[in-house]
């Protein structure tokens, strides 16, 4: 399926035409063959080796890609324009067979291709990726690469043909063959443009996702999910259940040893930090992800914390493991925590390394680690920020010399709606509605029931949003809380209506949270109006 979905549209062109201009011969499959053999070959081992051959040649991550980008271009200028063939050809005049011309073996010509070639990521793509990247190649691994690649080899191959048959079966395309050939280098110049310039998102919006549906349904399936997790041995992150320790985070308990921080890229607001460096230090490890309204209500005591305790030997880390696609820019999270006030250190856990090893399963979520390495108290979610406070304070050896304990009893969380997605992966919160992948019309529903979203105007929907894409695109909500926070991406005022009247929301950059409603608790409605081109994410609710 992923060899006929629309992701891979940029790849047809290239695929039809360049098994177009070959020469007529016996075996007519053998051009076709040897491109998609070449495309697949190339993709394939680039896919499972290239991070260790760039890190190997210390380059930077996007050269292959941007290499085969600028060979692309050249071969095309060099079948458009004969004079360019002489000169790409002249340092290989000397290599009998080898030369740089229209006839460059079609296998070479689909492996250049390959190295640009990246089909849509589903869970087949992403494990491929990542287990690669993280835990090396197996017999398992190459053995799932070959068949996915294959899989999508098979249609571009009868695309190929298709080219191919056409060119032999028609005779004004055989006299005109070096016409095709400078149809084919525009094309392959036209496609290196395109790509470079990541201009493939918008050809996926216009073009509907036909295939979005079954390839869901195949690589989202049980079986499939069970073959993927069987995959992931994590031998290097042994996962330790903190559950049994969550239930009483009022006392100090014995709850184990606590897990090294794994797998962390990048640090903001510090040095690299491990615990066994900090033993002799009281350690509270906070899992958060910047556009988390209930991370961000808890970050107000963890600053208060580090600003009263640092000194009196407490440490604040922040492992920030990302909910959302956009969280894993580091830059993001930086402006992010520049703009909440978090100064503390912040680990980067885009793996999820320290996530597996603690075997989380919430944003947001603390442990607390005395001076020997020991956790000690375990909770999850909001709350309990005066008997976290006071533990803290029992395990500082210096407890005499303590500022005065705060009072961080927390407001009590007036909302009653919870958490609402909107994109396809976890959104199951719409009135009467199913939103797709394909840009299509909806209105509102006579009828709401609580807690519901509905959608009015011209909308389609990804896996992790919903994006306007008319100018007349509503949102509605139906909820119950005092406060309502959007996670908002892209650029443009979003107007905000409800009985208390109206609001804008100016909309710019990475997606983060808006504040769009803020009054007395209880159930209400709220209306946005969504300009074309600004995606929503989430509500959460205070």
């Amino acid at each position: 399926m992923t060899g006929l979905s629309p992701c891979i549209l940029p790849v047809l062109p290239v695929v039809f035409s360049a098994s177009a201009i070959g020469e007529r011969e016996d075996r007519p499959w053998r051009r076709p063959l040897l491109i998609v053999a070449g495309l697949g070959t190339s993709f394939a081992f680039f896919t499972l080796f290239a991070s260790a051959v760039i890190a190997a040649l210390g380059l930077p991550s996007d050269f292959l890609r941007n290499a085969s980008l600028v060979l692309m271009a050249v071969v095309g200028l060099a079948l458009v324009f004969p004079a360019v063939g002489h000169i790409v050809e002249r340092p290989f005049a000397r290599i009998p067979q080898r030369s740089l011309n229209p006839r460059t073996p079609a296998f070479a010509f689909g492996a250049l291709f390959g190295l640009a070639f990246v089909p849509c990521a589903g869970p087949v793509l992403a494990a491929i990726t990542v287990l690669s990247a993280t835990q090396g190649v197996s017999a398992r691994l190459l053995l799932l690469t070959i068949a996915f690649t294959v899989g999508v080899c098979v249609p571009l191959f009868g695309l190929a043909m298709a080219g191919q048959q056409l060119t032999s079966r028609t005779k004004a395309l055989r006299t005109r063959l070096p016409l095709l050939r400078r149809i084919t280098g525009g094309i392959l110049v036209a496609t290196s443009v395109v790509l470079a310039l990541g201009a493939v998102d918008g050809l996926q919006r216009i073009v509907p996702g036909y295939t979005q549906r079954v390839q869901a349904a195949v690589e989202s399936g049980d079986s499939a999910q069970r073959a993927l997790s069987s995959l992931q041995t994590d031998v290097d992150a042994p996962r330790v259940s903190f559950d049994d320790c969550e239930t009483d985070p009022t006392q100090l308990q014995n709850c184990g040893p606590a897990p090294e921080l794994r797998g962390i890229s990048d640090w903001l607001n510090s040095e690299p930090l491990s615990l066994a460096d900090l033993r002799g230090r009281v350690v509270l490890v906070d899992f958060w992800t910047y556009s988390c309204i209930n991370c961000q209500r808890t970050l107000p005591y963890l600053e208060k914390w580090d600003e009263k305790y640092r000194d009196a030997g407490l440490t604040i880390i922040g492992v920030h493991s990302p909910e959302f696609e956009f969280e894993h820019d580091v830059s993001n999270v930086a402006q992010a925590a520049s703009d909440l006030g978090v100064e503390y250190p912040i680990a980067i856990d885009n793996e999820f390394k320290t996530w597996r090893a603690y075997d989380q399963r919430f944003w947001p979520a603390h442990y607390l680690i005395d001076q020997n390495g020991t956790v000690r108290q375990v909770h999850y979610g909001e709350g309990a920020y005066e008997q976290t406070e006071q533990l803290i304070r029992t395990l500082l050896k210096n407890k005499d010399t303590l500022p005065a304990a705060g009072d961080d009893r927390e407001t009590p969380n007036q909302a009653g709606t919870p958490e609402t997605y909107l994109g396809a992966k976890r959104g199951n919160s719409y009135a009467d509605q199913t939103p797709g992948p394909d840009a299509a019309d909806y209105a509102f529903p006579a009828s709401m029931p609580n807690d519901s979203v509905a959608l009015s105007g011209r909308w389609l929907q990804r896996p992790e949003y919903i994006e306007a894409v008319g100018s007349d695109s509503k949102l509605r909500l139906n909820y119950s809380a005092a406060k309502v926070f959007a996670v908002l991406g892209g650029q443009g005022t979003v107007t905000v209506r409800d009985s208390a009247g109206t609001r804008a929301v100016d909309v710019s950059g990475a997606p983060t949270l808006y504040p769009v409603r803020d009054g007395a608790a209880g159930r209400s409605r709220l209306t946005l109006s969504v300009p074309a081109g600004v995606q929503a994410y989430s509500f959460t609710f205070g």
